[in-house]
């Protein structure tokens, strides 16, 4: 009997630690990302909009800030305010910077 609590013990943390896992994203620079990194780490961002992501950016520039994102079709106000702490915002040439994007 005990062997068989110890593994639902077991069993229920190893759960736990997996859930508290899923859709924890790392921080991203949506200047510098690839689409597959945006769409993995931009919670509400899929595939599609990560392309589109980096289609505006080709076409428009880089971000100034994250709230720049609502410019892009599909993209709103709600996901860019889910993900703030998240996003990042340097230059193509300072990739390495870890730059706080502002909320204005």
């Amino acid at each position: 009997m005990n062997v068989l609590n110890l593994l639902r013990k077991v069993i229920l943390i190893s759960s736990l630690i997996f859930v508290a896992g899923i859709g924890q994203a790392a921080p991203v620079n949506i200047n510098t990302a690839d689409a597959a990194a945006l769409a993995e780490n931009i919670s509400g961002i899929g595939p599609k909009k990560a392309q589109a992501i980096v289609t505006y950016r080709k076409k428009n520039g880089p971000f100034k800030n994250a709230q720049e994102l609502t410019n892009v079709k599909g993209i709103g106000k709600k996901t860019v305010e889910k993900n703030i702490n998240d996003l990042r915002v340097s230059s193509v040439g300072n990739a390495s910077s870890k730059k706080k994007v502002s909320k204005n």
